[in-house]
Protein backbone atom coordinates (compact mmCIF):
# COMPACT_ATOMS: atom_id res chain seq x y z
CA UNK A 1 0.00 0.00 0.00
CA UNK A 2 1.43 3.31 -1.04
CA UNK A 3 1.70 6.21 1.35
CA UNK A 4 0.30 9.70 0.70
CA UNK A 5 1.62 11.54 -2.32
CA UNK A 6 4.33 14.10 -1.53
CA UNK A 7 3.39 17.78 -1.68
CA UNK A 8 3.70 19.22 -5.23
CA UNK A 9 6.56 21.51 -4.22
CA UNK A 10 8.73 18.52 -3.26
CA UNK A 11 9.38 17.90 -6.98
CA UNK A 12 10.48 21.48 -7.64
CA UNK A 13 14.20 22.38 -7.87
CA UNK A 14 15.31 23.59 -4.44
CA UNK A 15 18.39 21.58 -3.44
CA UNK A 16 21.72 23.38 -3.71
CA UNK A 17 24.15 21.11 -5.56
CA UNK A 18 27.09 23.37 -6.40
CA UNK A 19 28.29 26.91 -5.76
CA UNK A 20 30.22 27.82 -8.90
CA UNK A 21 32.88 30.43 -8.17
CA UNK A 22 35.35 32.13 -10.48
CA UNK A 23 34.08 35.53 -11.58
CA UNK A 24 35.88 38.51 -10.07
CA UNK A 25 32.78 40.64 -9.67
CA UNK A 26 29.01 40.49 -10.11
CA UNK A 27 27.59 37.79 -12.38
CA UNK A 28 25.12 39.47 -14.73
CA UNK A 29 23.68 36.54 -16.65
CA UNK A 30 23.71 32.79 -17.09
CA UNK A 31 22.55 30.79 -20.12
CA UNK A 32 22.36 27.05 -20.63
CA UNK A 33 23.15 25.38 -23.92
CA UNK A 34 20.03 23.97 -25.66
CA UNK A 35 20.36 20.51 -24.06
CA UNK A 36 21.08 21.83 -20.58
CA UNK A 37 24.41 20.01 -20.28
CA UNK A 38 26.57 23.14 -19.97
CA UNK A 39 26.07 26.76 -19.06
CA UNK A 40 27.79 30.05 -19.84
CA UNK A 41 28.00 32.89 -17.34
CA UNK A 42 29.02 36.48 -17.95
CA UNK A 43 29.70 39.40 -15.69
CA UNK A 44 31.17 42.72 -14.78
CA UNK A 45 34.70 41.31 -14.85
CA UNK A 46 34.41 41.41 -18.68
CA UNK A 47 34.70 37.64 -19.04
CA UNK A 48 32.53 34.67 -19.94
CA UNK A 49 32.92 31.27 -18.31
CA UNK A 50 31.88 27.87 -19.62
CA UNK A 51 30.77 25.51 -16.84
CA UNK A 52 29.84 21.90 -16.35
CA UNK A 53 27.17 22.61 -13.72
CA UNK A 54 26.50 18.90 -13.12
CA UNK A 55 30.07 18.35 -11.91
CA UNK A 56 30.68 21.79 -10.47
CA UNK A 57 33.71 23.09 -12.36
CA UNK A 58 34.55 25.60 -15.08
CA UNK A 59 35.90 24.42 -18.43
CA UNK A 60 37.04 27.58 -20.17
CA UNK A 61 37.31 31.34 -19.68
CA UNK A 62 36.68 33.73 -22.60
CA UNK A 63 38.35 37.14 -22.57
CA UNK A 64 38.09 39.95 -25.09
CA UNK A 65 35.41 42.34 -23.91
CA UNK A 66 36.54 45.77 -22.75
CA UNK A 67 33.41 46.38 -20.66
CA UNK A 68 30.90 44.35 -18.67
CA UNK A 69 29.23 41.42 -20.45
CA UNK A 70 25.44 41.51 -19.99
CA UNK A 71 24.14 38.61 -22.04
CA UNK A 72 25.18 35.53 -23.99
CA UNK A 73 23.45 33.20 -26.44
CA UNK A 74 24.59 29.70 -27.48
CA UNK A 75 23.99 28.22 -30.93
CA UNK A 76 21.91 25.05 -31.19
CA UNK A 77 24.94 22.95 -32.19
CA UNK A 78 27.01 24.39 -29.29
CA UNK A 79 29.81 25.43 -31.66
CA UNK A 80 29.36 29.19 -31.35
CA UNK A 81 28.13 31.75 -28.87
CA UNK A 82 27.35 35.43 -29.05
CA UNK A 83 27.94 37.90 -26.23
CA UNK A 84 27.14 41.56 -25.70
CA UNK A 85 27.41 44.34 -23.16
CA UNK A 86 28.98 47.70 -22.55
CA UNK A 87 31.23 47.49 -25.62
CA UNK A 88 28.24 48.34 -27.87
CA UNK A 89 29.35 45.40 -30.02
CA UNK A 90 28.27 41.80 -30.50
CA UNK A 91 31.07 39.27 -30.11
CA UNK A 92 30.69 35.99 -32.02
CA UNK A 93 32.90 33.28 -30.48
CA UNK A 94 34.14 29.85 -31.46
CA UNK A 95 33.34 27.90 -28.28
CA UNK A 96 36.04 25.24 -28.65
CA UNK A 97 39.01 27.51 -29.43
CA UNK A 98 37.87 30.59 -27.52
CA UNK A 99 38.62 32.80 -30.51
CA UNK A 100 36.44 35.74 -31.55
CA UNK A 101 35.12 35.03 -35.04
CA UNK A 102 33.59 38.45 -35.67
CA UNK A 103 32.54 41.65 -33.95
CA UNK A 104 29.31 43.31 -35.10
CA UNK A 105 28.99 47.07 -34.69
CA UNK A 106 25.96 49.33 -34.91
CA UNK A 107 24.45 49.98 -31.50
CA UNK A 108 24.89 53.49 -30.09
CA UNK A 109 24.79 52.41 -26.44
CA UNK A 110 25.26 49.31 -24.31
CA UNK A 111 23.62 46.09 -25.50
CA UNK A 112 21.33 44.41 -22.96
CA UNK A 113 20.26 41.24 -24.71
CA UNK A 114 21.17 38.91 -27.59
CA UNK A 115 19.69 35.71 -29.04
CA UNK A 116 20.29 33.38 -31.98
CA UNK A 117 17.50 33.18 -34.57
CA UNK A 118 16.70 31.67 -37.98
CA UNK A 119 18.57 28.38 -37.42
CA UNK A 120 21.53 30.28 -35.95
CA UNK A 121 22.07 32.22 -39.16
CA UNK A 122 20.95 35.51 -37.57
CA UNK A 123 21.66 37.28 -34.29
CA UNK A 124 19.11 39.61 -32.71
CA UNK A 125 20.08 42.20 -30.13
CA UNK A 126 18.45 44.95 -28.09
CA UNK A 127 19.98 47.78 -26.17
CA UNK A 128 19.97 51.03 -24.26
CA UNK A 129 19.69 52.89 -27.60
CA UNK A 130 16.02 51.78 -27.77
CA UNK A 131 16.63 49.59 -30.83
CA UNK A 132 16.40 45.97 -31.87
CA UNK A 133 18.97 45.02 -34.50
CA UNK A 134 19.47 41.92 -36.63
CA UNK A 135 22.81 40.63 -37.89
CA UNK A 136 23.72 38.05 -40.55
CA UNK A 137 26.21 35.53 -39.14
CA UNK A 138 26.99 34.18 -42.63
CA UNK A 139 28.01 37.54 -44.06
CA UNK A 140 31.38 39.18 -43.55
CA UNK A 141 29.65 42.49 -42.98
CA UNK A 142 29.76 43.87 -39.44
CA UNK A 143 26.71 46.08 -39.98
CA UNK A 144 23.11 45.19 -39.02
CA UNK A 145 20.79 43.93 -41.76
CA UNK A 146 17.71 45.40 -40.07
CA UNK A 147 16.90 47.86 -37.29
CA UNK A 148 13.61 48.29 -35.41
CA UNK A 149 13.24 51.65 -33.69
CA UNK A 150 9.68 51.56 -32.33
CA UNK A 151 10.70 51.60 -28.66
CA UNK A 152 10.73 54.58 -26.28
CA UNK A 153 13.15 53.14 -23.72
CA UNK A 154 15.69 50.35 -23.15
CA UNK A 155 15.10 47.03 -24.88
CA UNK A 156 15.73 44.49 -22.13
CA UNK A 157 14.92 41.10 -23.67
CA UNK A 158 14.60 39.53 -27.13
CA UNK A 159 13.38 36.07 -28.13
CA UNK A 160 13.14 34.15 -31.39
CA UNK A 161 9.85 32.38 -32.18
CA UNK A 162 9.90 30.83 -35.66
CA UNK A 163 9.89 33.71 -38.17
CA UNK A 164 9.02 36.23 -35.46
CA UNK A 165 11.06 38.22 -32.94
CA UNK A 166 9.66 39.15 -29.54
CA UNK A 167 11.10 42.13 -27.69
CA UNK A 168 10.33 43.58 -24.26
CA UNK A 169 11.16 47.11 -23.17
CA UNK A 170 11.30 49.37 -20.15
CA UNK A 171 8.61 51.43 -21.92
CA UNK A 172 6.15 48.63 -21.02
CA UNK A 173 5.64 47.35 -24.54
CA UNK A 174 5.90 43.76 -25.72
CA UNK A 175 6.44 43.85 -29.47
CA UNK A 176 6.30 41.06 -32.03
CA UNK A 177 8.05 41.50 -35.35
CA UNK A 178 7.02 39.15 -38.15
CA UNK A 179 10.22 39.34 -40.15
CA UNK A 180 8.91 37.24 -43.03
CA UNK A 181 5.79 39.38 -43.55
CA UNK A 182 7.37 42.70 -42.56
CA UNK A 183 4.78 43.45 -39.89
CA UNK A 184 5.00 44.64 -36.28
CA UNK A 185 2.52 44.15 -33.44
CA UNK A 186 2.54 45.71 -29.97
CA UNK A 187 0.93 44.76 -26.65
CA UNK A 188 1.08 47.36 -23.89
CA UNK A 189 1.67 45.92 -20.42
CA UNK A 190 1.95 49.43 -18.89
CA UNK A 191 4.84 48.39 -16.64
CA UNK A 192 8.57 48.08 -17.43
CA UNK A 193 9.53 44.63 -18.71
CA UNK A 194 12.73 43.17 -17.30
CA UNK A 195 12.81 39.74 -18.93
CA UNK A 196 10.92 37.44 -21.30
CA UNK A 197 10.70 33.64 -21.42
CA UNK A 198 8.86 31.28 -23.78
CA UNK A 199 6.84 28.23 -22.96
CA UNK A 200 8.48 25.19 -24.50
CA UNK A 201 5.79 24.89 -27.16
CA UNK A 202 6.44 28.50 -28.19
CA UNK A 203 2.76 29.45 -27.92
CA UNK A 204 2.99 31.69 -24.84
CA UNK A 205 5.45 34.22 -23.49
CA UNK A 206 6.12 35.08 -19.86
CA UNK A 207 7.03 38.68 -19.01
CA UNK A 208 8.69 39.66 -15.74
CA UNK A 209 7.49 43.20 -15.02
CA UNK A 210 8.73 45.76 -12.51
CA UNK A 211 5.39 45.96 -10.70
CA UNK A 212 6.14 42.64 -8.94
CA UNK A 213 4.04 40.70 -11.42
CA UNK A 214 4.76 37.98 -13.97
CA UNK A 215 2.37 38.01 -16.92
CA UNK A 216 1.65 35.16 -19.33
CA UNK A 217 0.45 36.14 -22.80
CA UNK A 218 -0.55 34.36 -25.97
CA UNK A 219 2.23 35.02 -28.51
CA UNK A 220 -0.02 35.43 -31.53
CA UNK A 221 -3.10 37.11 -30.06
CA UNK A 222 -1.39 39.08 -27.29
CA UNK A 223 -4.14 38.02 -24.87
CA UNK A 224 -3.28 38.11 -21.16
CA UNK A 225 -3.73 34.55 -19.91
CA UNK A 226 -2.55 34.74 -16.29
CA UNK A 227 -0.77 36.93 -13.73
CA UNK A 228 1.55 35.67 -10.99
CA UNK A 229 2.18 37.60 -7.77
CA UNK A 230 3.74 37.02 -4.36
CA UNK A 231 7.30 38.14 -4.97
CA UNK A 232 9.05 41.53 -4.97
CA UNK A 233 10.38 42.84 -8.27
CA UNK A 234 10.49 46.60 -8.74
CA UNK A 235 14.07 47.84 -8.95
CA UNK A 236 16.42 45.49 -10.81
CA UNK A 237 16.41 43.19 -13.81
CA UNK A 238 15.57 39.64 -12.75
CA UNK A 239 14.79 36.54 -14.73
CA UNK A 240 11.76 34.32 -15.20
CA UNK A 241 11.32 30.85 -16.64
CA UNK A 242 9.10 27.80 -16.99
CA UNK A 243 9.96 24.27 -15.95
CA UNK A 244 10.48 21.74 -18.72
CA UNK A 245 6.93 20.38 -18.42
CA UNK A 246 5.44 23.91 -18.73
CA UNK A 247 3.37 23.25 -15.59
CA UNK A 248 5.17 25.68 -13.29
CA UNK A 249 6.34 29.27 -13.61
CA UNK A 250 9.52 30.37 -11.87
CA UNK A 251 10.30 33.90 -10.76
CA UNK A 252 12.76 35.51 -8.42
CA UNK A 253 12.38 38.07 -5.69
CA UNK A 254 14.49 40.99 -4.53
CA UNK A 255 14.52 39.48 -1.03
CA UNK A 256 16.50 36.50 -2.38
CA UNK A 257 13.63 34.02 -2.74
CA UNK A 258 12.90 31.81 -5.73
CA UNK A 259 9.15 31.36 -6.25
CA UNK A 260 7.09 28.75 -8.08
CA UNK A 261 3.53 29.15 -9.35
CA UNK A 262 1.22 26.68 -11.04
CA UNK A 263 0.91 27.75 -14.65
CA UNK A 264 -2.85 27.40 -15.06
CA UNK A 265 -4.35 28.57 -11.77
CA UNK A 266 -1.47 30.98 -10.91
CA UNK A 267 -1.24 29.74 -7.30
CA UNK A 268 2.07 30.36 -5.53
CA UNK A 269 2.90 26.78 -4.52
CA UNK A 270 6.46 27.04 -3.22
CA UNK A 271 9.29 29.44 -2.49
CA UNK A 272 12.67 29.07 -0.85
CA UNK A 273 15.48 31.35 0.25
CA UNK A 274 18.18 31.01 -2.41
CA UNK A 275 20.21 34.12 -1.65
CA UNK A 276 20.54 36.83 0.94
CA UNK A 277 19.65 39.50 -1.60
CA UNK A 278 18.61 39.90 -5.26
CA UNK A 279 18.26 36.65 -7.18
CA UNK A 280 17.69 35.89 -10.86
CA UNK A 281 16.84 32.62 -12.57
CA UNK A 282 17.55 30.64 -15.71
CA UNK A 283 16.10 27.24 -16.44
CA UNK A 284 17.13 24.24 -18.53
CA UNK A 285 15.45 20.86 -18.64
CA UNK A 286 14.80 19.69 -15.06
CA UNK A 287 17.52 21.84 -13.57
CA UNK A 288 17.30 25.41 -12.40
CA UNK A 289 20.12 27.94 -12.39
CA UNK A 290 19.89 30.76 -9.89
CA UNK A 291 22.17 33.74 -10.32
CA UNK A 292 22.69 36.65 -8.01
CA UNK A 293 24.63 39.88 -8.25
CA UNK A 294 27.76 38.39 -6.67
CA UNK A 295 30.82 36.59 -8.03
CA UNK A 296 29.24 33.13 -7.73
CA UNK A 297 26.67 31.05 -9.57
CA UNK A 298 24.37 28.73 -7.64
CA UNK A 299 23.18 25.51 -9.28
CA UNK A 300 19.96 23.95 -8.02
CA UNK A 301 18.24 20.77 -9.13
CA UNK A 302 15.78 18.09 -8.07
Amino acid sequence: MQGPAPPPHMSLPSNLVFNLTGHEGPVLNVRFNPKGTYCISCGKDRTLRLWNPHKGFDIKVYKGHGYEVRDVSVSTDNSQMASAGGDRQLFLWDVASGNVIRKFRGHDARINTVVHAASDEVLVSGGHDQCVKMWDCRSRSIDPIQTMRQFKDDVTSVLSVGPAILAGSVDGSLRRFDVRMGRAYSDELHHPIAELALTHDGLCVLAACLDSCLRLLDVQAGELLASYRGHTHSNVRMGCALLADDQHVVGCSEDGRVCYWELVNADLVHSFQAHESVACSRMAAAAAQQQQHSSSDYFWQL
